[in-house]
């Protein structure tokens, strides 16, 4: 969800003055990135929608948002809405990214601070169309933006873009921006990231005779804002169309975005998985999937 939303409103900035008085949280786990094999998938949520997935050494981050505040950029401050829980991992812990994948320009997914820190020219980026001129291209090995339904490959990995449910302006006149979800398919792997979405059919594209191994899918900020986020239960729907074996909840929990209770979106998602509660692999900050 774009900061922008709450700009110059009265509660906004009640919002920002009680939290320059609240403590961030800790993660409840760090990950142990230098465990993970070589081979294999593998994949840790650091916090929002921030994961990073491991296939077969190819190291993958989506939406890095490492800051304690996300909004407008004045200098070196940001104002904007303060973390409730601070990142699994900080930058400087975790390996370079061979590739970041950005799903759209919300301040909450597009952080330029994370991303001016992750520059690297050994890091391609993937990004939505009429985005990359928030980043400094010139600093990463590539920079690629992808409309709906194009594909990209960088190194082993196919990346495709997916239509998603959602409005991607990051301030109220850049309208012109997108928004995408990602299919990942690499070696014997496929990844599914739904980015930032309401509830759509489009997933059902994804679905083939080979399974999606891991969808990482949105669960929360529904309450008021259901025509732009999905309910937990919209978000187990669109990872079976997808024919995904285990999901992976983001967007819950790291920022105060909307007034459902925060433990909420994860406890609906479980019922939502019925007598199958195990294929929601991932139930807290820090923690890891391998396969």
């Amino acid at each position: 969800m774009a900061v922008f939303a709450f700009e110059m409103a009265p509660a906004f900035w009640r919002r920002v003055s009680a939290d320059m008085k609240r403590e961030v949280e800790t993660a409840a786990r760090r990950p142990k990135f230098d465990a993970w094999p070589q081979q294999g998938l593998h994949a840790a949520w650091i916090g929002h929608s921030t994961v990073a997935i491991s296939i077969d050494g190819f190291l993958i981050v989506t939406d890095p948002v490492f800051s304690t505040r996300i909004g407008l950029n004045v200098g070196p401050l940001t104002v904007g809405l303060k973390r409730l829980v601070a990142p699994a991992a900080a930058i400087a812990e975790m390996p370079r990214p061979d590739l970041i994948l950005l799903s759209h320009a919300h301040m909450d997914h597009f952080d330029i601070p994370s991303l001016r820190k992750l520059e690297n020219l050994g890091t391609a980026v993937i990004t939505a169309a009429n985005t990359s001129d928030l980043l400094r291209v010139e600093r990463y090995a590539s920079v690629r933006e992808l409309g709906w339904n194009e594909t990209a490959r960088v190194g082993p990995a196919a990346i495709r873009a997916i239509q998603v449910n959602h409005w991607g302006a990051r301030v109220r006149s850049d309208t012109h921006r997108s928004y995408n979800g990602y299919l990942i398919e690499a070696g014997r792997y496929r990844v599914l990231f739904g980015g930032d979405t309401a509830y759509t059919e489009s997933f059902r594209q994804v679905r083939t005779s080979k399974p999606v191994d891991l969808a990482i899918m949105p669960i929360g900020a529904y309450d008021p804002w259901i025509r732009a986020h999905c309910n937990p239960e919209q978000a187990m729907a669109m990872a079976n169309h997808a024919g995904a074996e285990l999901v992976l909840p983001v967007h819950h929990r790291t920022f105060e975005l909307s007034r459902e209770p925060r433990a909420e979106p994860l406890e609906r998602l479980l019922n939502a998985a019925g007598s199958s509660p195990d294929r929601v692999c991932v139930r807290d900050f820090g923690a890891e999937v391998h396969l």
